[in-house]
């Protein structure tokens, strides 16, 4: 996540005729009279005051943030710090006396100005909900210029506009660092606002494929290394797996074991062979009896997958009632099953 920042020195795009926004309202709230007294609600009013339409008002809020929030770049400063560990916060319980988990962390993006990933997704998502615009956070992968641990390691948006859903990037449109020392710098980068989605997938791959917001969902090249691997890969302290490779070959007919190693507690593990997962597919997988066939050995579980289709498919691991991998199938041409 923070390397991408790294990567990214490129000469940045001039603003579209979209991205022009009026600067009535956002030159009256200067950093000095905001400063430690803004609450999301009262932002969004601001910033929104006065436009009519939802794409001015999402290019109001996405500007502000971009020109307002500095990228926190303190670990980096940390030779403890390891940099393929996601900056993220993990989602809690929230209660009717608390407010939301991202408006708490939207108040504290505004008060100290500073944020990883998770606090720019959840201010522009939160500022949303107070403007009446549907958004949501979405985790996933972002490609950096060097290969790390092929896992979630950042968050994004997509906003509902113009009766269809779209994809944003608050925290690569804002800026970059600079090389050797690692400063924050603002350079307001356009290609990450309202990107074509099939642009956009060249270098981020959400955790949930829908939210590619393409037909066929892309297959990117680091699946030539390892399997994707969720945020409750890690949750569920997963030491090994197998196959190592991302993308296996299989032909109509054969075997696939996977194999997971952890010491925690092991529920149930499955294979889904479909790209589009939510929790009502694995409850319904869950139940049926002759998909929920996993075996466990000590530390190892194991599960028997029978490639059945003669398509090319994703196939999900799942692992107490959680995606904790993710496979690309390629299924070989010109096969006839004998079996």
């Amino acid at each position: 996540m923070i390397r991408m920042l790294v990567r990214f020195l490129f000469a940045m795009l001039p603003l579209t005729a979209v991205a022009q926004y009026s600067t009535r309202n956002l030159h009256t709230i200067s950093k000095k009279t905001v400063a430690n007294v803004l609450t999301p609600d009262s932002l969004a009013r601001q910033l929104t005051a006065g436009y009519t339409t939802d794409r001015e008002k999402v290019t109001a809020i996405f500007r502000w943030i971009t020109e307002n929030i500095s990228y926190n770049v303190r670990p980096f400063h940390n030779s403890s710090h390891n940099p393929s560990s996601p900056y993220f916060i993990e989602d809690d319980e929230d209660t009717g006396a608390l407010k939301s988990l991202s408006e708490r962390v939207a108040i504290d993006v505004l008060n100290r100005r500073i944020a990883f990933c998770d606090g720019y997704s959840r201010l522009f998502t939160t500022l949303c909900d107070y403007a009446g615009i549907r958004s949501e956070v979405i985790t996933g992968y972002a490609s950096t210029s060097s290969r790390t641990r092929f896992g979630s390691n950042h968050r994004w948006n997509a906003v509902f506009l113009d009766s269809t859903w779209q994809l944003l990037d608050a925290t690569w449109a804002s800026g970059h660092l600079t090389f050797g020392s690692n400063d924050f710098i603002h350079n307001y980068n356009n290609r990450y606002f309202l990107t074509p989605a099939r642009e956009f997938a060249e270098d981020h791959y959400p955790e949930e494929l829908q939210w590619s917001l393409l037909p066929q969902p892309p297959e990117m090249s680091e699946f030539r290394y390892s399997p994707f691997k969720t945020n409750a890969y890690v949750k569920n302290n997963i030491h090994s797996y197998h196959p190592t490779s991302g993308i296996i070959e299989a032909s109509q007919g054969d075997t696939i074991y996977f194999e997971l190693e952890t010491a925690a507690e092991k529920n149930n593990m499955m294979v889904l062979d479909t790209a589009l997962v939510d929790s009502a597919v694995i409850a319904a997988a869950t139940a049926d009896f002759f998909k929920n066939t996993s075996i466990i050995t000590g530390n190892k579980v194991r599960y028997k997958y029978i490639v059945t289709s003669a398509e090319d498919k994703w196939l999900n691991v799942v692992m107490n009632d959680e995606i904790v991998l993710r496979y690309k199938l390629n299924l070989r041409k010109n096969y006839t099953a004998t079996r």
